[in-house]
């Protein structure tokens, strides 16, 4: 079965964006302070970076297979013209589809009947590819589903001051995590943390 895993480039102090959706020129600089042209999925986005953050672009292109995100990240990014960098197809949980969704060719799907629903039909189109669900609140509700098998962290060297947390407040609290996997690169510190799951779950 497809592992499930949330992504996020964050500041020390724990936010994916400041107040107001500000700092995002900051929390994504990492994508282009390198030497080494990555493409994405789309013709229209490349990376420039360094070799240690190539290489895990490069891993993150070639993983995952579906992603599942909110209504808020869809209208913040304008359900990015319908292609998003990585290609796969998307799964949108929202309490409506929207009426005038300028792409309805893209391998978009609105799901109205919540993210456990969203998840599985993303693991159905995803095979063994890996299934990334947006951080913030889809992160927080994965978690307390228990369907959240690892919390990836692209770790920047800023702090925010307010903003979006990773996670928000979780039903379950504490989630322990397993030790890391670490690589360090110029401007992020790239952290793989494996959820660990109670006995029986």
């Amino acid at each position: 079965m497809a592992s499930v895993v949330t992504s996020a480039s964050m500041s020390l102090d724990g936010y994916i964006a400041g107040p107001a959706e500000s700092g995002f020129e900051l929390l994504f600089a990492w994508h282009n302070n390198g030497d080494i042209e990555v493409p994405s999925a789309d013709p229209r986005w490349s990376f420039r970076l360094t070799a240690a953050s190539a290489e895990h672009v490069r891993g993150q292109l070639a993983e995952f297979g579906a992603l599942v995100v909110g209504r808020r990240l869809f209208d913040l990014t304008g359900g990015w013209d319908g292609s998003h960098p990585f290609g796969v197809p998307i799964f949108v949980v929202t309490h409506k589809a929207p009426d005038d969704w300028a792409h309805p060719d893209a391998p978009l799907t609105f799901v109205t009947d919540g993210l456990e629903s969203a998840v599985r039909r993303a693991r159905a189109v995803a095979g063994d590819r890996a299934v990334g669900v947006a951080a913030g609140e889809m992160a927080r509700q994965a978690l307390d589903a228990g369907l959240l098998d690892e919390i990836r962290v692209d770790l920047v060297p800023v702090l925010l001051g307010g903003g979006t947390r990773l996670i928000g407040d979780l039903a379950d609290a504490p989630v322990r995590l397993g030790t890391p996997v670490v690589r360090e690169s110029e401007g992020v510190t790239h952290l793989r943390y494996p959820v660990v799951r109670a006995p029986g779950v």
